[in-house]
């Protein structure tokens, strides 16, 4: 019985009204892929946690406590929208370099910087509670957070130049991230998607692979036509190498991707060879959870659509971003078109446990977040945020030095013990059968 009140406490009513704002027509439309993103959202609060950004946004829109540190333009700015511990890792950066950076800009948008640091704050929150640290470490771990960043900030107004997180400059796990990632190959990505048959290359069955009717097959290579003129001119140097071998459905049913179609292409790659082949993925745009909470027209009406919008604040929020990123629409929807990369690794962190280095990592994604936040702005090739963001960060804060670190610890503590206690509610939901639609 106890269960069931849980889930019937306003808090339960609430969590399930956003979920069918932000889930609804999704879920009708694929409910298995929903089961799926729900049972692993149910293993862990921090799971629950990545799952819930629309959750997290709701709450923010109704408690806002951020002071000095939002202003007309720190308000503004290009944020990542899901910063939480998990989605920083490794990619191949088009000038060749192996970097260590923020990943997955699905949920980017224009909104206050603060709340993509809440938002990581919490996440820190979370993840230390399951490696049974102590409050006040949990506090030491957000206030290095919050000076790496502000310190970062400072330099970047300033005008100094900072290194990016490279095999040349990072440490310690970051390192070990780039090393795993550098000991990967193209060759090796496509022998687990693909094989040769009849001297060239096709997706081979199973695995997630679905096969696609010619109607379907043909409406994907029109968005591909579409989507090779989003590309940059630099991308477009070798038309062969945009020639598409085969084509294969994908059904998104992880955490962040449940129910939205997605497909993969094969493409002949930069040289003839086979080991050079690409694999790009095509996959519908979702719409952000944190637009639902920001009512600025000039904003709101940037987009074509949520695959131009991903699109447009990836380049923004990272320099030398992926060389074959760019956009379509299929089927009335837009879509992200991105390669399928051999070099991308996530930050592992299931053996940090040492607390000295837990503290060395989260410095360094507070620099790296800062960087971030920097890049998107003036000198960024586009006109929505038309201001130096570096700056507008560095005033809002050193308007109230003191208390910016304290702001994020109070914040990290309160919301990750509603996150706790929202996910035993989500999990009594769930297993009662009191979500609509499952």
């Amino acid at each position: 019985m106890a269960d069931i009140t849980a889930g019937d406490s306003p808090r339960g009513e609430h969590i399930l009204s956003v979920f069918d704002s932000a889930f609804g027509e999704l879920l009708a439309a694929d409910p298995a892929a929903f089961r799926v993103k729900f049972r692993k959202m149910a293993a862990s609060a921090f799971a629950f946690y990545r799952g819930t950004a629309c959750l997290f946004y709701a709450d923010l829109d109704g408690e806002q406590h951020d002071g000095a540190y939002v202003t007309p333009r720190t308000g503004r700015v290009w944020i990542h929208g899901d910063l939480h511990a998990e989605n920083f890792g490794t990619y191949l950066a088009s000038n060749g370099r192996l970097v260590f950076n923020v990943n997955d800009f699905d949920e980017a948008f224009v909104g206050p910087f603060t709340w993509d640091l809440k938002r990581f704050a919490a996440s820190v929150a979370l993840l230390g509670y399951v490696k049974a640290l102590g409050d006040d470490m949990i506090s030491r771990l957000v206030t290095v957070y919050a000076a790496a960043y502000r310190e970062r900030i400072r330099l970047l107004a300033k005008g100094e130049a900072v290194p990016q997180l490279t095999l040349d400059t990072a440490q310690g796990p970051l390192l070990d991230a780039l090393r795993s990632a550098r000991t990967r190959t193209r060759v090796g990505l496509l022998d687990s998607m693909t094989a040769v048959r009849d001297h060239d290359r096709r997706f081979t069955e199973g695995g997630g692979a679905i096969p696609l009717d010619a109607a379907t097959r043909g409406a994907v290579l029109t968005a591909f036509g579409a989507y090779l003129e989003t590309l940059p001119a630099a991308s477009r140097v070798r038309p062969d190498s945009l020639r598409v071998k085969d084509v294969v459905g994908r059904r998104g049913i992880g955490i962040g991707s449940a129910g939205l179609p997605s497909y993969n292409l094969l493409l002949e790659g930069t040289t003839d060879a086979l080991e050079n082949d690409v694999v790009i993925y095509m996959k519908q745009g979702q719409t952000p959870a944190v637009s639902r909470h920001i009512t600025d027209p000039a904003v709101r009406g940037y987009f074509l659509h949520e695959g131009q919008r991903t699109v447009v604040s990836q380049r923004a929020l990272q320099a030398h971003a992926d060389p074959w990123l760019g956009w379509t629409e299929l089927a009335g929807a837009g879509q992200l078109v991105a390669e399928v990369s051999p070099y991308a690794v996530d930050l592992d962190w299931s053996d940090l446990d040492d607390p000295a280095q837990i503290e060395a990592v989260v410095a360094d994604l507070g620099r790296a977040t800062a960087t971030m936040h920097a890049a998107a702005d003036d000198e960024s090739g586009h006109s929505l945020v038309p201001f130096s963001t570096e700056d507008a960060i560095d005033e809002a804060i050193g308007a109230d030095e003191d208390g910016f670190a304290p702001m994020l610890v109070d914040f990290a503590h309160s919301y990750g013990d509603r996150v706790r206690a929202d996910h035993r509610i989500f999990v009594d939901l769930f297993r009662n059968g009191r979500i609509p639609g499952l």
